[in-house]
């Protein structure tokens, strides 16, 4: 269950993209087109008030300059961690081509309007979900699930489904951008873009 990284060619200072959205883009690009199952998705890692860290996998919607963007519900476990301790760490784990994209960040919460804009372009059956589940709660069983479906489709009937108050996007404003490459004997190139306090960016090659 060992496995050396001697098929990719190597990530030198050289090879990097000026900004971190362009060689993201560049690395986003290649894992669509090496034909990953979901590119977009990403591990989301919190920690709550005391300091426990926990872990799930979300699906990256949208990134750009201001960094990067997820949905979920307010109420659910990371939703009340990042409530209480708003610094996140993400990992784009695309194993396949030997990388990773390793990022950490504060957090923000989108506009309503971003929110709603993006809700509104969900499948239904997504949008009637939002609604039906209390996420991250202990439930008895499956029917409560169901039940929650079915109040939600006789709430709204045939009409549109609003997006939840208690549900909306996250940004996640990079203070670094972590590029991972491996390499033979465990010797991976990592390049690390690093917000300064001054808001510029410098690059940091990291030891494997």
């Amino acid at each position: 269950m060992r496995r050396d990284y001697t098929e990719r060619a190597a990530l030198l200072e050289s090879d990097l993209a000026g900004t971190w959205t362009s060689q993201f883009a560049a690395w986003f690009a290649d894992a669509a087109a090496y034909g990953l199952a979901e590119p977009n998705a990403m591990i989301v890692a919190t920690a709550g008030a005391d300091g426990r860290p926990s872990a799930r996998t979300v699906l990256l919607k949208e990134y750009d300059r201001r960094g990067f963007t997820f949905f979920t519900n307010y109420e659910s476990r990371k939703g009340s961690e990042l409530a209480v301790n708003p610094y996140v760490s993400l990992v784009f784990p695309w194993f396949p081509m030997q990388r990773q994209v390793i990022v950490t960040g504060a957090v923000e919460r989108v506009s309503r309007a971003e929110t709603e804009e993006y809700f509104a372009s969900r499948p239904r059956g997504s949008q009637l979900g939002a609604w039906a589940s209390p996420q991250s709660r202990v439930l008895a069983d499956r029917a409560a699930v169901e039940a929650g479906l079915a109040a939600a489709q006789e709430r709204f009937g045939d009409g549109p489904v609003p997006a939840p108050p208690h549900w909306g996007g996250l940004r996640v404003r990079p203070e670094t951008v972590e590029f991972w490459q491996g390499r033979a004997n465990r010797l991976h190139d990592r390049l690390r873009f690093r917000r300064t306090e001054e808001g510029s960016w410098l690059v940091e090659r990291l030891a494997p």
